[in-house]
């Protein structure tokens, strides 16, 4: 059998490495400077990108332009290759904080924000995709397919970029920094639908139905299986890494795994890996069996190197010098303005309908107006396929830079001095105050039992003393069945587990003793003994 596995010569490898080094080091520099200017870092990560790409970098040094980024596909597939796992490692750690629980209380806000926030910019891109000038669409395309490839580009948010700049803001515990994620993720899911679907147009000139119905039916039944089978699955997983205690490799192991796991199935599907990433990041999240010391590395590598190649390799795509031919600068501000406002005033418009307030819904239509990956992919697969001409990409790709700047600037100045409501910034004291306790949090309780008083008593402590969100397990030691009952009713409003370990001798102290210790290792914030 014969493959063909072409590796990298010398001189290619040197040209990569120094890619990587160049980038990695200019994102960061300009992301610090950024952030010395009360800016999110990706502001700067991106406009790294946009220095070292042929809008400034390849006018000053041609040579040296060409010898850092040669068109050579297996150079670029190399560089884009780690841009891609970047944005797939930041959308874990996007999953893993995001609070389904408080979006579900939120899900009306949810649902409103996300469909006015996608149909106001559709409408928007598909009215300036009809009036672009004829240059700007590709040999290989018409109007029709034109417009909708434009109208996709402007409808969709970044969630990568929207989960960062929240989380550098200090936002993303909020109840509009929630919506704002739910609605992103949404906006996400879509996005590549559309992008499939459009597709199709432009290859075909017709919409397939069974196309259609195969991508959103997968997605379906991709997600009921991830969030069920696939969360029973990582749980054991992650039990298992945990069985003598805590193992921070091991459960990095098990990341890793989930979000490739996540990634095949998703791009199998035509929905793109990153979206899987951030269903990996959400399965993770929800185990209780998860370390809190796992997304402390994931964020160190994520924000320290993966993070600025992708943010970087976006903006090297970027050439500002097509936008003097003609009024293409002119139509570009145009296409910026209907971008910007169109998603405002869906975003906002939603949020109102939702209940809202002014200054809620104000920061919805800020946060999402950020765009990057999807619609760079937007703009590449309209390229590729000669629905846009390099102008129209250049002016579809500049929109999530401007974009991402508006989304911060305007974001720090709308929650400025603002504590939200009195009920969400109860919750956010309530959690900032169990994240400094060191013994009363809202990590899983254990209650050893054999529904005795004594442990009745330990019951009503933990009720009393212990957030409501904190769940409990209930172990019982032995063959005998053990009346529990009392215990689930003083323990009602929580939710409640009931774990037994069979074969131990209920008669050996020490028996017991061990099977206690064995079950606290699998990740327990505290243990309640009731003692006679």
């Amino acid at each position: 059998m014969q493959f063909a596995l072409t590796p990298l010569d010398e001189h290619e490898l040197l040209v990569f490495w120094t890619q990587l080094l160049v980038l990695v080091a200019a994102a960061r520099f300009c992301g610090a400077v950024m952030r010395r200017l009360n800016l999110p870092s990706v502001i700067g990560q991106l406009g790294a990108g946009v220095i070292l790409g042929p809008s400034i970098f390849g006018r000053v040094w041609t040579d040296g332009f060409e010898w850092f980024l040669p068109e050579h596909e297996i150079s670029s597939g190399a560089l884009f290759a780690v841009s891609w796992l970047g944005v797939a490692f930041l959308l874990v750690t996007a999953g893993f904080e995001t609070d389904l629980g408080l979006i579900r209380r939120l899900g009306r806000a949810a649902a409103l924000v996300t469909g006015f926030s996608l149909v106001v910019p559709l409408i928007g891109g598909l009215v300036v995709g009809g009036v672009l000038p004829e240059s700007f669409i590709g040999p290989e395309s018409d109007r029709t397919v034109f417009a909708l490839f434009v109208a996709a580009a402007l409808a969709v948010s970044a969630l990568a970029v929207i989960a960062k700049i929240l989380s550098e803001l200090g936002l993303m515990r909020r109840d509009f920094g929630q919506i704002t994620v739910a609605a992103g993720m949404a906006n996400d899911v879509v996005g590549w639908i559309m992008l499939a679907v459009f597709t199709g147009f432009a290859t075909s000139g017709e919409v397939s139905t069974s196309g259609i119905v195969r991508t959103v039916g997968g997605l379906a039944i991709f997600l009921a299986l991830a969030m069920t089978v696939g969360q029973r699955v990582v749980d054991r997983a992650l039990r298992w890494v945990r069985r003598d205690g805590p193992d921070v490799a091991g459960a990095m192991t098990v990341v890793v795994m989930t979000m490739l796991i996540y990634g095949v199935a998703t791009q199998a599907l035509g929905i793109e890996a990153v979206l899987g990433a951030f269903v990996a990041g959400v399965v993770l999240h929800r185990s209780r069996f998860q370390q809190r010391e796992v997304l402390d590395h994931l964020e160190s590598v994520t924000n320290t190197f993966l993070a600025p190649v992708f943010f970087a390799t976006a903006g090297l795509r970027v050439d500002l010098g097509l936008l003097g031919q003609d009024d293409a600068i002119a139509w570009a501000g145009v296409v910026v303005a209907v971008a910007i406002v169109a998603k405002f005033v869906g975003a906002f418009v939603g949020a109102k309908l939702a209940g809202q307030s002014n200054r809620a819904a104000t920061a919805l239509g800020a946060g999402l107006n950020a765009r990057g990956a999807l619609e760079i992919v937007i703009a590449s697969v309209g390229l590729s396929l000669g629905v846009f001409t390099e102008t129209a990409y250049t002016v579809i790709v500049i929109v999530p830079l401007i974009t991402s700047i508006f989304a911060a600037v305007s974001l720090r100045i709308v929650v400025r001095d603002w504590r939200g409501t009195d009920k969400e910034q109860e919750r956010l004291d309530r959690e900032e105050a169990l994240a400094k306790n060191l013994v009363v949090t809202s990590q899983r309780i254990l209650l050893p039992s054999k529904g005795h008083p004594a442990s009745i008593a330990a019951a009503q402590l933990a009720q009393f003393a212990w957030p409501k969100e904190a769940p409990s397990t209930i172990l019982t030691v032995g063959d005998e069945d053990a009346d529990i009952s009392v215990l689930e009713a003083v323990l009602d409003e929580r939710e409640v587990d009931h774990n037994r370990s069979s074969g131990v001798s209920i008669g050996s102290a020490r028996d017991v003793a061990a099977s206690i210790v064995a079950e606290s290792n699998l990740g327990y914030g505290v243990v309640v003994v009731g003692v006679a």
